[in-house]
């Protein structure tokens, strides 16, 4: 039996000792029940404000454009979301015109994920942040159908999810020791570098606190000398690893590099979706996976899969987002070293409840789908 029909049929014995229906099959149930057995895709924008500048090594923003996603399947609803950071190319206009080109309802079975992945990549072969909406809202609506949270169904421990990072963007010293002091509940901080100002930025965290970082140049170092006398630096400065320190294009420098450092290098803007696994291996520890980025839960768990299997590090991070993505990406928590899951803290106006912090930890709610409730 594959993966899915396994997940259908789990999902029909719960609704069979529920009902008092006779179901023989899922089609069968849906035409005794009057429901309409298909999938109903509706979307919206929604600008993300941030709750502070976001400075990185090659730009600034003060907002994320988003948008907001739900699928409906007989009154039972998921909900998704698409989040579209500068680099990733994608915007409202390109999002929901995508979206726009999907016919879902020719979908009578709500469990055909790899289908649907491989319909919505005949549609267009980019497009991931958009995917990925649609497959967050899909585990939502087949979660909240098995009444189960997506980590018990992938058999994960919650218990197992590690601290999350906390990101200390670029900014002047004076606004370095107020995120610093916010940052107080969380025991690893994430630093954003790229710039001439690298030292001085760590030298003000260590001014403030202790506590372990992790470094994200996002492809700002282009020498490989000056990337290895940095990784040593933070390594004297209780650094866990390095963030993509240089551009993706630099592989054979980045290979260089990994050989020589005394801190894990992990792929980031490098690496998008399953095929990229692989190639990462030459040049990088580990990866970053990001919903946005692998057009959602369904590839994001192969590749946290594979990645194990290549005895690589494996790190969550998301993007700015509201509840919604992140407590998705937080479901595949168990399964990774290090997560940084801290998008939706970052924004002013989150619509979900959804993932907790506790003592610095990432805390999945035991709801069923993704775990989220609208506010």
């Amino acid at each position: 039996m594959n993966r899915r029909n396994f997940l259908r049929n789990a999902a029909l014995g719960a609704v069979a000792m529920a009902s008092p229906i006779s179901i023989s099959a899922f089609g069968e149930a849906t035409k005794k029940t009057g429901r309409s057995g298909r999938l109903n895709l509706s979307f919206s924008p929604y600008e993300l404000k941030l709750r502070h500048s976001f400075n990185l090594a090659k730009y600034s923003r003060t907002t994320t454009p988003d948008v907001q996603v739900q699928i409906e399947y007989d009154g039972i609803i998921g909900y998704g979301e698409a989040s579209m950071p500068p680099y990733l190319g994608e915007s409202v206009a390109s999002v929901t015109s995508f979206l726009s080109k999907l016919d879902l309802s020719q979908f009578s079975d709500p469990f055909c994920i790899e289908e649907i992945h491989e319909y919505m990549d005949r549609i267009a072969p980019d497009n991931r942040a958009a995917k990925a909406s649609v497959d967050i809202a899909l585990h939502d609506l087949l979660g909240k159908i098995m009444g189960q949270p997506w980590y018990k169904i992938w058999g994960l421990n919650p218990d197992k999810a590690p601290d999350t990072s906390f990101t200390i963007g670029i900014d002047t010293a004076d606004v370095v020791r107020k995120k610093v002091d916010e940052a107080a509940p969380y025991n690893v901080l994430k630093v954003k570098m790229g710039l001439d100002n690298d030292k001085e930025l760590v030298e003000i965290i260590r001014s403030k606190t202790d506590r372990p970082i992790c470094v994200d140049a996002n492809q700002g170092w282009n020498d490989k000398e000056k990337a290895l006398e940095m990784c040593y630096w933070l390594a004297e400065r209780n650094c866990l690893f390095v963030e993509q320190p240089m551009p993706k294009e630099m592989f054979d420098e980045t290979a260089w590099l990994r050989e020589r450092s005394p801190l894990p290098i992990i792929a980031d803007e490098f690496l998008q979706r399953l095929p990229d696994v692989k190639r990462a291996m030459g040049a990088y520890d580990g990866i970053n996976i990001k919903l946005m980025k692998s057009t959602g839960m369904h590839e994001a768990y192969k590749m946290a899969v594979l990645a194990r299997a290549l005895g690589m590090k494996v790190m969550l991070g998301c993007m700015t987002e509201t509840s919604c993505a992140v407590t998705a990406a937080a479901q595949l928590s168990p399964m990774v070293d290090w997560a940084d899951l801290d998008g939706n803290l970052l924004i002013a106006n989150d619509r979900f409840d959804g993932i907790k912090i506790v003592n610095g930890k990432v805390t999945i709610p035991e709801r069923p789908g993704i775990g989220v409730v609208l506010l």
